[in-house]
């Protein structure tokens, strides 16, 4: 069994299919705008530490800033972040750079807002992102709470000291979405668009992160390395962009927009979208192993404790998924929307997205903290006081979440 692999040049090679970054052309072409936007400027990242967020912190840092102020909640991924910044020869790392592990909702990050601000740049990647945290009114509280809610609060502030440039992190579920994660990020886009008349504010909407902290490939990894069975849906199809992809798309969005832009990578539906499956089988092929496949989960937890050390084949369970809010496949627009194909190469633009004033904004987070206050309150109300504002969220309810899985 091989130990170890070539991750970048795996994600390449098997699911992006692409031997250079979807943004290289867009980088070169708008070079002299991007350096004019970042050189010399002052950035704000929240949520630095996971996938998506260091990755733009990469892309930032081939320009040259001058600040570079990061928050997360994460700790050890701030350490993990300064550590593989500062090991690296290829980033241009400003003399005046911190961390703080702070939650962007706490009052101590307005203090620290207050005290460093303004900043050029502010980008926003403090978000739930996974369909699983609708397990439970619970949980969607807290989903609401962290993509919607609080937002409102960073939001005032940065009417207060004004950026150059405002990004906050959407998602592909947000176009026409069917759980209520991607219901909290296209109700978060509508927030952030009742702003953008007070600030520059865009956003983007992309694929699933290539083996990103918490997704279903980076536990294939996990698994093989704790000697666990794998489990893998069948029939569940994903765009999918690299974690340097990733940090670029949102890096072009957030300094070449215009106020009220949702961006998008142009992927070819028949071309760019890969079911899981076809990611766990050539993870196996690629480590020298034969999947083992299994009906059951208790078949492949007995299968593994069956291997010696010496190993060829290794247990999976694929299984059709039956969990609440999963769709086969994801799409970046809707039918009604505008779209801006000809500015960038490899990135489309949304132009017309909605946009509420700042009344109905106050009414729907009204109604939304009196649903969370109520004694009577059930997953099934809050869908309801979500469809009330977002026509096309039409969630899917099987009575199962994905905490059921293994």
């Amino acid at each position: 069994m091989q130990t170890y692999f070539n991750l970048e040049q795996f994600i390449s090679q098997h699911v992006t299919g692409r031997s250079e970054s979807l943004l290289t052309k867009d980088f070169q072409k708008y070079d002299a705008e991007l350096h004019t936007m970042i050189d010399n400027k002052s950035a704000l990242v929240i949520g630095g530490a996971g996938t998506i967020g260091s990755n733009y912190i990469k892309a930032l840092l081939r320009f040259k800033p001058k600040r570079l102020y990061v928050i997360d909640i994460n700790e050890n991924g701030l350490t993990e972040l300064v550590r593989d910044l500062r090991s690296s020869s290829c980033y241009n790392i400003p003399t005046d750079f911190i961390t703080y592990p702070v939650n962007f909702g706490d009052s101590v990050f307005e203090k620290i807002f207050r005290r460093f601000g303004p900043f050029d740049i502010v980008a926003n990647f403090a978000a739930h992102k996974h369909v699983r945290s609708e397990k439970d009114i619970f949980s969607i509280e807290a989903m609401i709470g962290n993509n919607v809610l609080r937002a409102r609060k960073l939001l005032d502030l940065l009417v207060e000291q004004q950026p150059e440039h405002f990004f906050c992190v959407s998602t592909d579920k947000a176009a026409n979405p069917v759980n209520i994660m991607g219901a909290s990020k296209k109700l978060m886009e509508e927030l952030i668009m009742a702003y953008s008349s007070k600030i520059p504010i865009k956003t983007a909407r992309f694929a699933n992160v290539a083996f990103s902290n918490g997704s279903l490939p980076l536990g294939f990894i996990e698994r093989i390395n704790k000697r666990q069975p794998l489990s893998c849906p069948l029939g569940i199809k994903r765009f999918f962009v690299s974690p340097i992809e990733s940090g670029e798309i949102c890096l072009a969005a957030s300094v070449l927009g215009k106020s009220g832009d949702i961006f998008f990578p142009k992927l070819d539906e028949k071309k760019d979208m890969l079911d899981f499956s076809v990611i766990a089988n050539a993870l196996l092929l690629q480590l020298g192993l034969k999947p083992d496949i299994c009906k059951t989960e208790e078949e492949a937890r007995e299968k593994i404790l069956m291997l010696r050390d010496k190993i060829t084949s290794y247990p999976i369970y694929f299984f059709e998924s039956d969990t609440s809010g999963e769709k086969s496949f994801e799409e970046f627009y809707t039918a009604d929307e505008d779209l801006d194909l000809d500015t960038f190469i490899n990135l489309g633009v949304i132009k017309n997205s909605k946009k509420r004033n700042l009344e109905e904004i106050d009414s729907i987070f009204n109604n939304l903290q009196s649903v969370f206050s109520s004694t009577e309150i059930t997953k099934s109300s809050i869908i309801e006081t979500l469809k009330n504002y977002l026509p096309d969220f039409k969630h899917i309810e099987k009575g199962k979440h994905l905490d059921q899985r293994m």
